[in-house]
């Protein structure tokens, strides 16, 4: 008799089993995988761990904000005199040392005030010189008044002792007319010293008078060399120097151009940069001046550059805004306030990058050793 089998069992391979059973000749291989499986979760857990626990220990030494930029000094220039620019020294991003030439307005009207006033200045002077000559003579003519009441004294005295000795004489030895010569005599000499004295009080008045006016071509004088350093110093004016040493930026200005006092031509831009790090006030805890910093320039990622924390401002950035929250209002919402920390480079790398004020930087302070 033949061996009858299912159908499908002939049609299957040997080894092969129907769908849902294991194979009869294959080793069990589920509980070695799972292990396998088990063993490499609990690594990935652990290096989890031990990353997370390193990057939170890392992390705890560090405070670091992106909302920071570099900051420099920057000196806008403009006209304190009205004029026309007669020539323009400088260009666009130029650098320029301390006391360069930048701009020149046509000076001719003030060399003319100049000149004026120098003229003016000669005509004061002399007649300055002229009021002291007139006080010496006035001077001098008082000193001879007194010397004239010396001398009238004199007369008088002489005059009058005459008198006292034909008075003094029997008047039958001598006429009277000697007598009357001599009362005559002591009168006129008493006249004579006071007018003399009259001479004195008159030349007193007149030295005075000299001495006031003396004064007052003085104060003219005076008031003309004020006029001539006044007109120097608008002179001086027309030439616009660099009081700081950096690069030009923000030139406004051409040859040609009429120019106003307090028109904005230009600004410069001092080499000299540091960093204003607004960081929340929550993370202000651990920061402090002379703290260690490292700060990455977004522009120029390479090199981390070096630096330290100079000081922090004593007031949030919205307190000093034009428009300063009014928190009295009664919708008053509490949010982060953020206080700008300045940063100072010491790093000489940094003077090998071209820095500008305004970029953005990244800086990492170590609160923690």
């Amino acid at each position: 008799m033949d061996d009858v089998r299912p159908r499908d069992a002939e049609e299957r391979p040997p080894g092969q089993t129907r769908e849902g059973e294991a194979p009869k000749d294959q080793p069990e291989q589920h509980p070695r995988r799972r292990r396998w499986l088990i063993a490499a979760g609990a690594l990935v857990v652990v290096l989890l761990l031990a990353g997370g626990g390193w990057w939170w220990s890392q992390s705890r030494q560090w405070e670091s904000t992106d909302d920071a930029f570099l900051e420099t000094h920057v000196t806008r220039l403009a006209p304190q005199v009205a004029g026309r620019v007669l020539r323009l020294l400088v260009d666009d991003n130029q650098p320029v040392a301390e006391g360069a030439l930048l701009v020149e307005i046509d000076p001719r009207d003030f060399e003319v005030a100049l000149a004026t006033a120098r003229a003016r200045q000669g005509s004061a002077a002399a007649q300055a010189a002229q009021s002291q000559a007139e006080v010496h003579v006035r001077s001098a003519a008082t000193g001879q008044a007194a010397a004239n009441v010396v001398v009238a004294e004199a007369d008088l005295q002489n005059a009058e002792t005459s008198l006292r000795r034909f008075r003094s004489v029997d008047p039958r030895a001598v006429t009277q007319q000697p007598r009357d010569d001599a009362d005559a005599a002591s009168r006129s000499a008493r006249a004579r010293l006071e007018a003399a004295r009259q001479a004195v009080v008159a030349s007193q008045a007149q030295e005075a008078a000299s001495g006031a006016q003396a004064a007052a071509a003085g104060a003219a004088l005076s008031e003309a060399e004020a006029a001539v350093a006044n007109a120097e110093l608008q002179l001086s004016y027309t030439r616009i120097v660099a009081p700081v040493a950096g690069r030009v930026a923000n030139r406004g200005v051409e040859v040609g151009n009429f120019v106003t006092p307090g028109q904005a031509l230009l600004s410069v831009v001092e080499n000299d940069v540091w960093v204003t790090a607004n960081f929340k006030e929550t993370q202000l805890r651990g920061i402090r001046p002379g703290q260690p910093v490292e700060i990455t320039v977004d522009a120029f990622p390479r090199p981390v550059l070096h630096g330290r924390v100079d000081s922090i401002q004593r007031g949030t950035g919205s307190r000093f805004s034009v428009l300063p929250a009014q928190n009295a209002t009664g919708n008053y919402v509490k949010i982060t306030q953020r206080v700008p920390v300045k940063i100072v480079l010491e790093d000489d790398r940094a003077r090998d990058l071209p820095l500008a004020p305004g970029m953005s930087v990244v800086p990492q302070v170590r609160v923690r050793d």
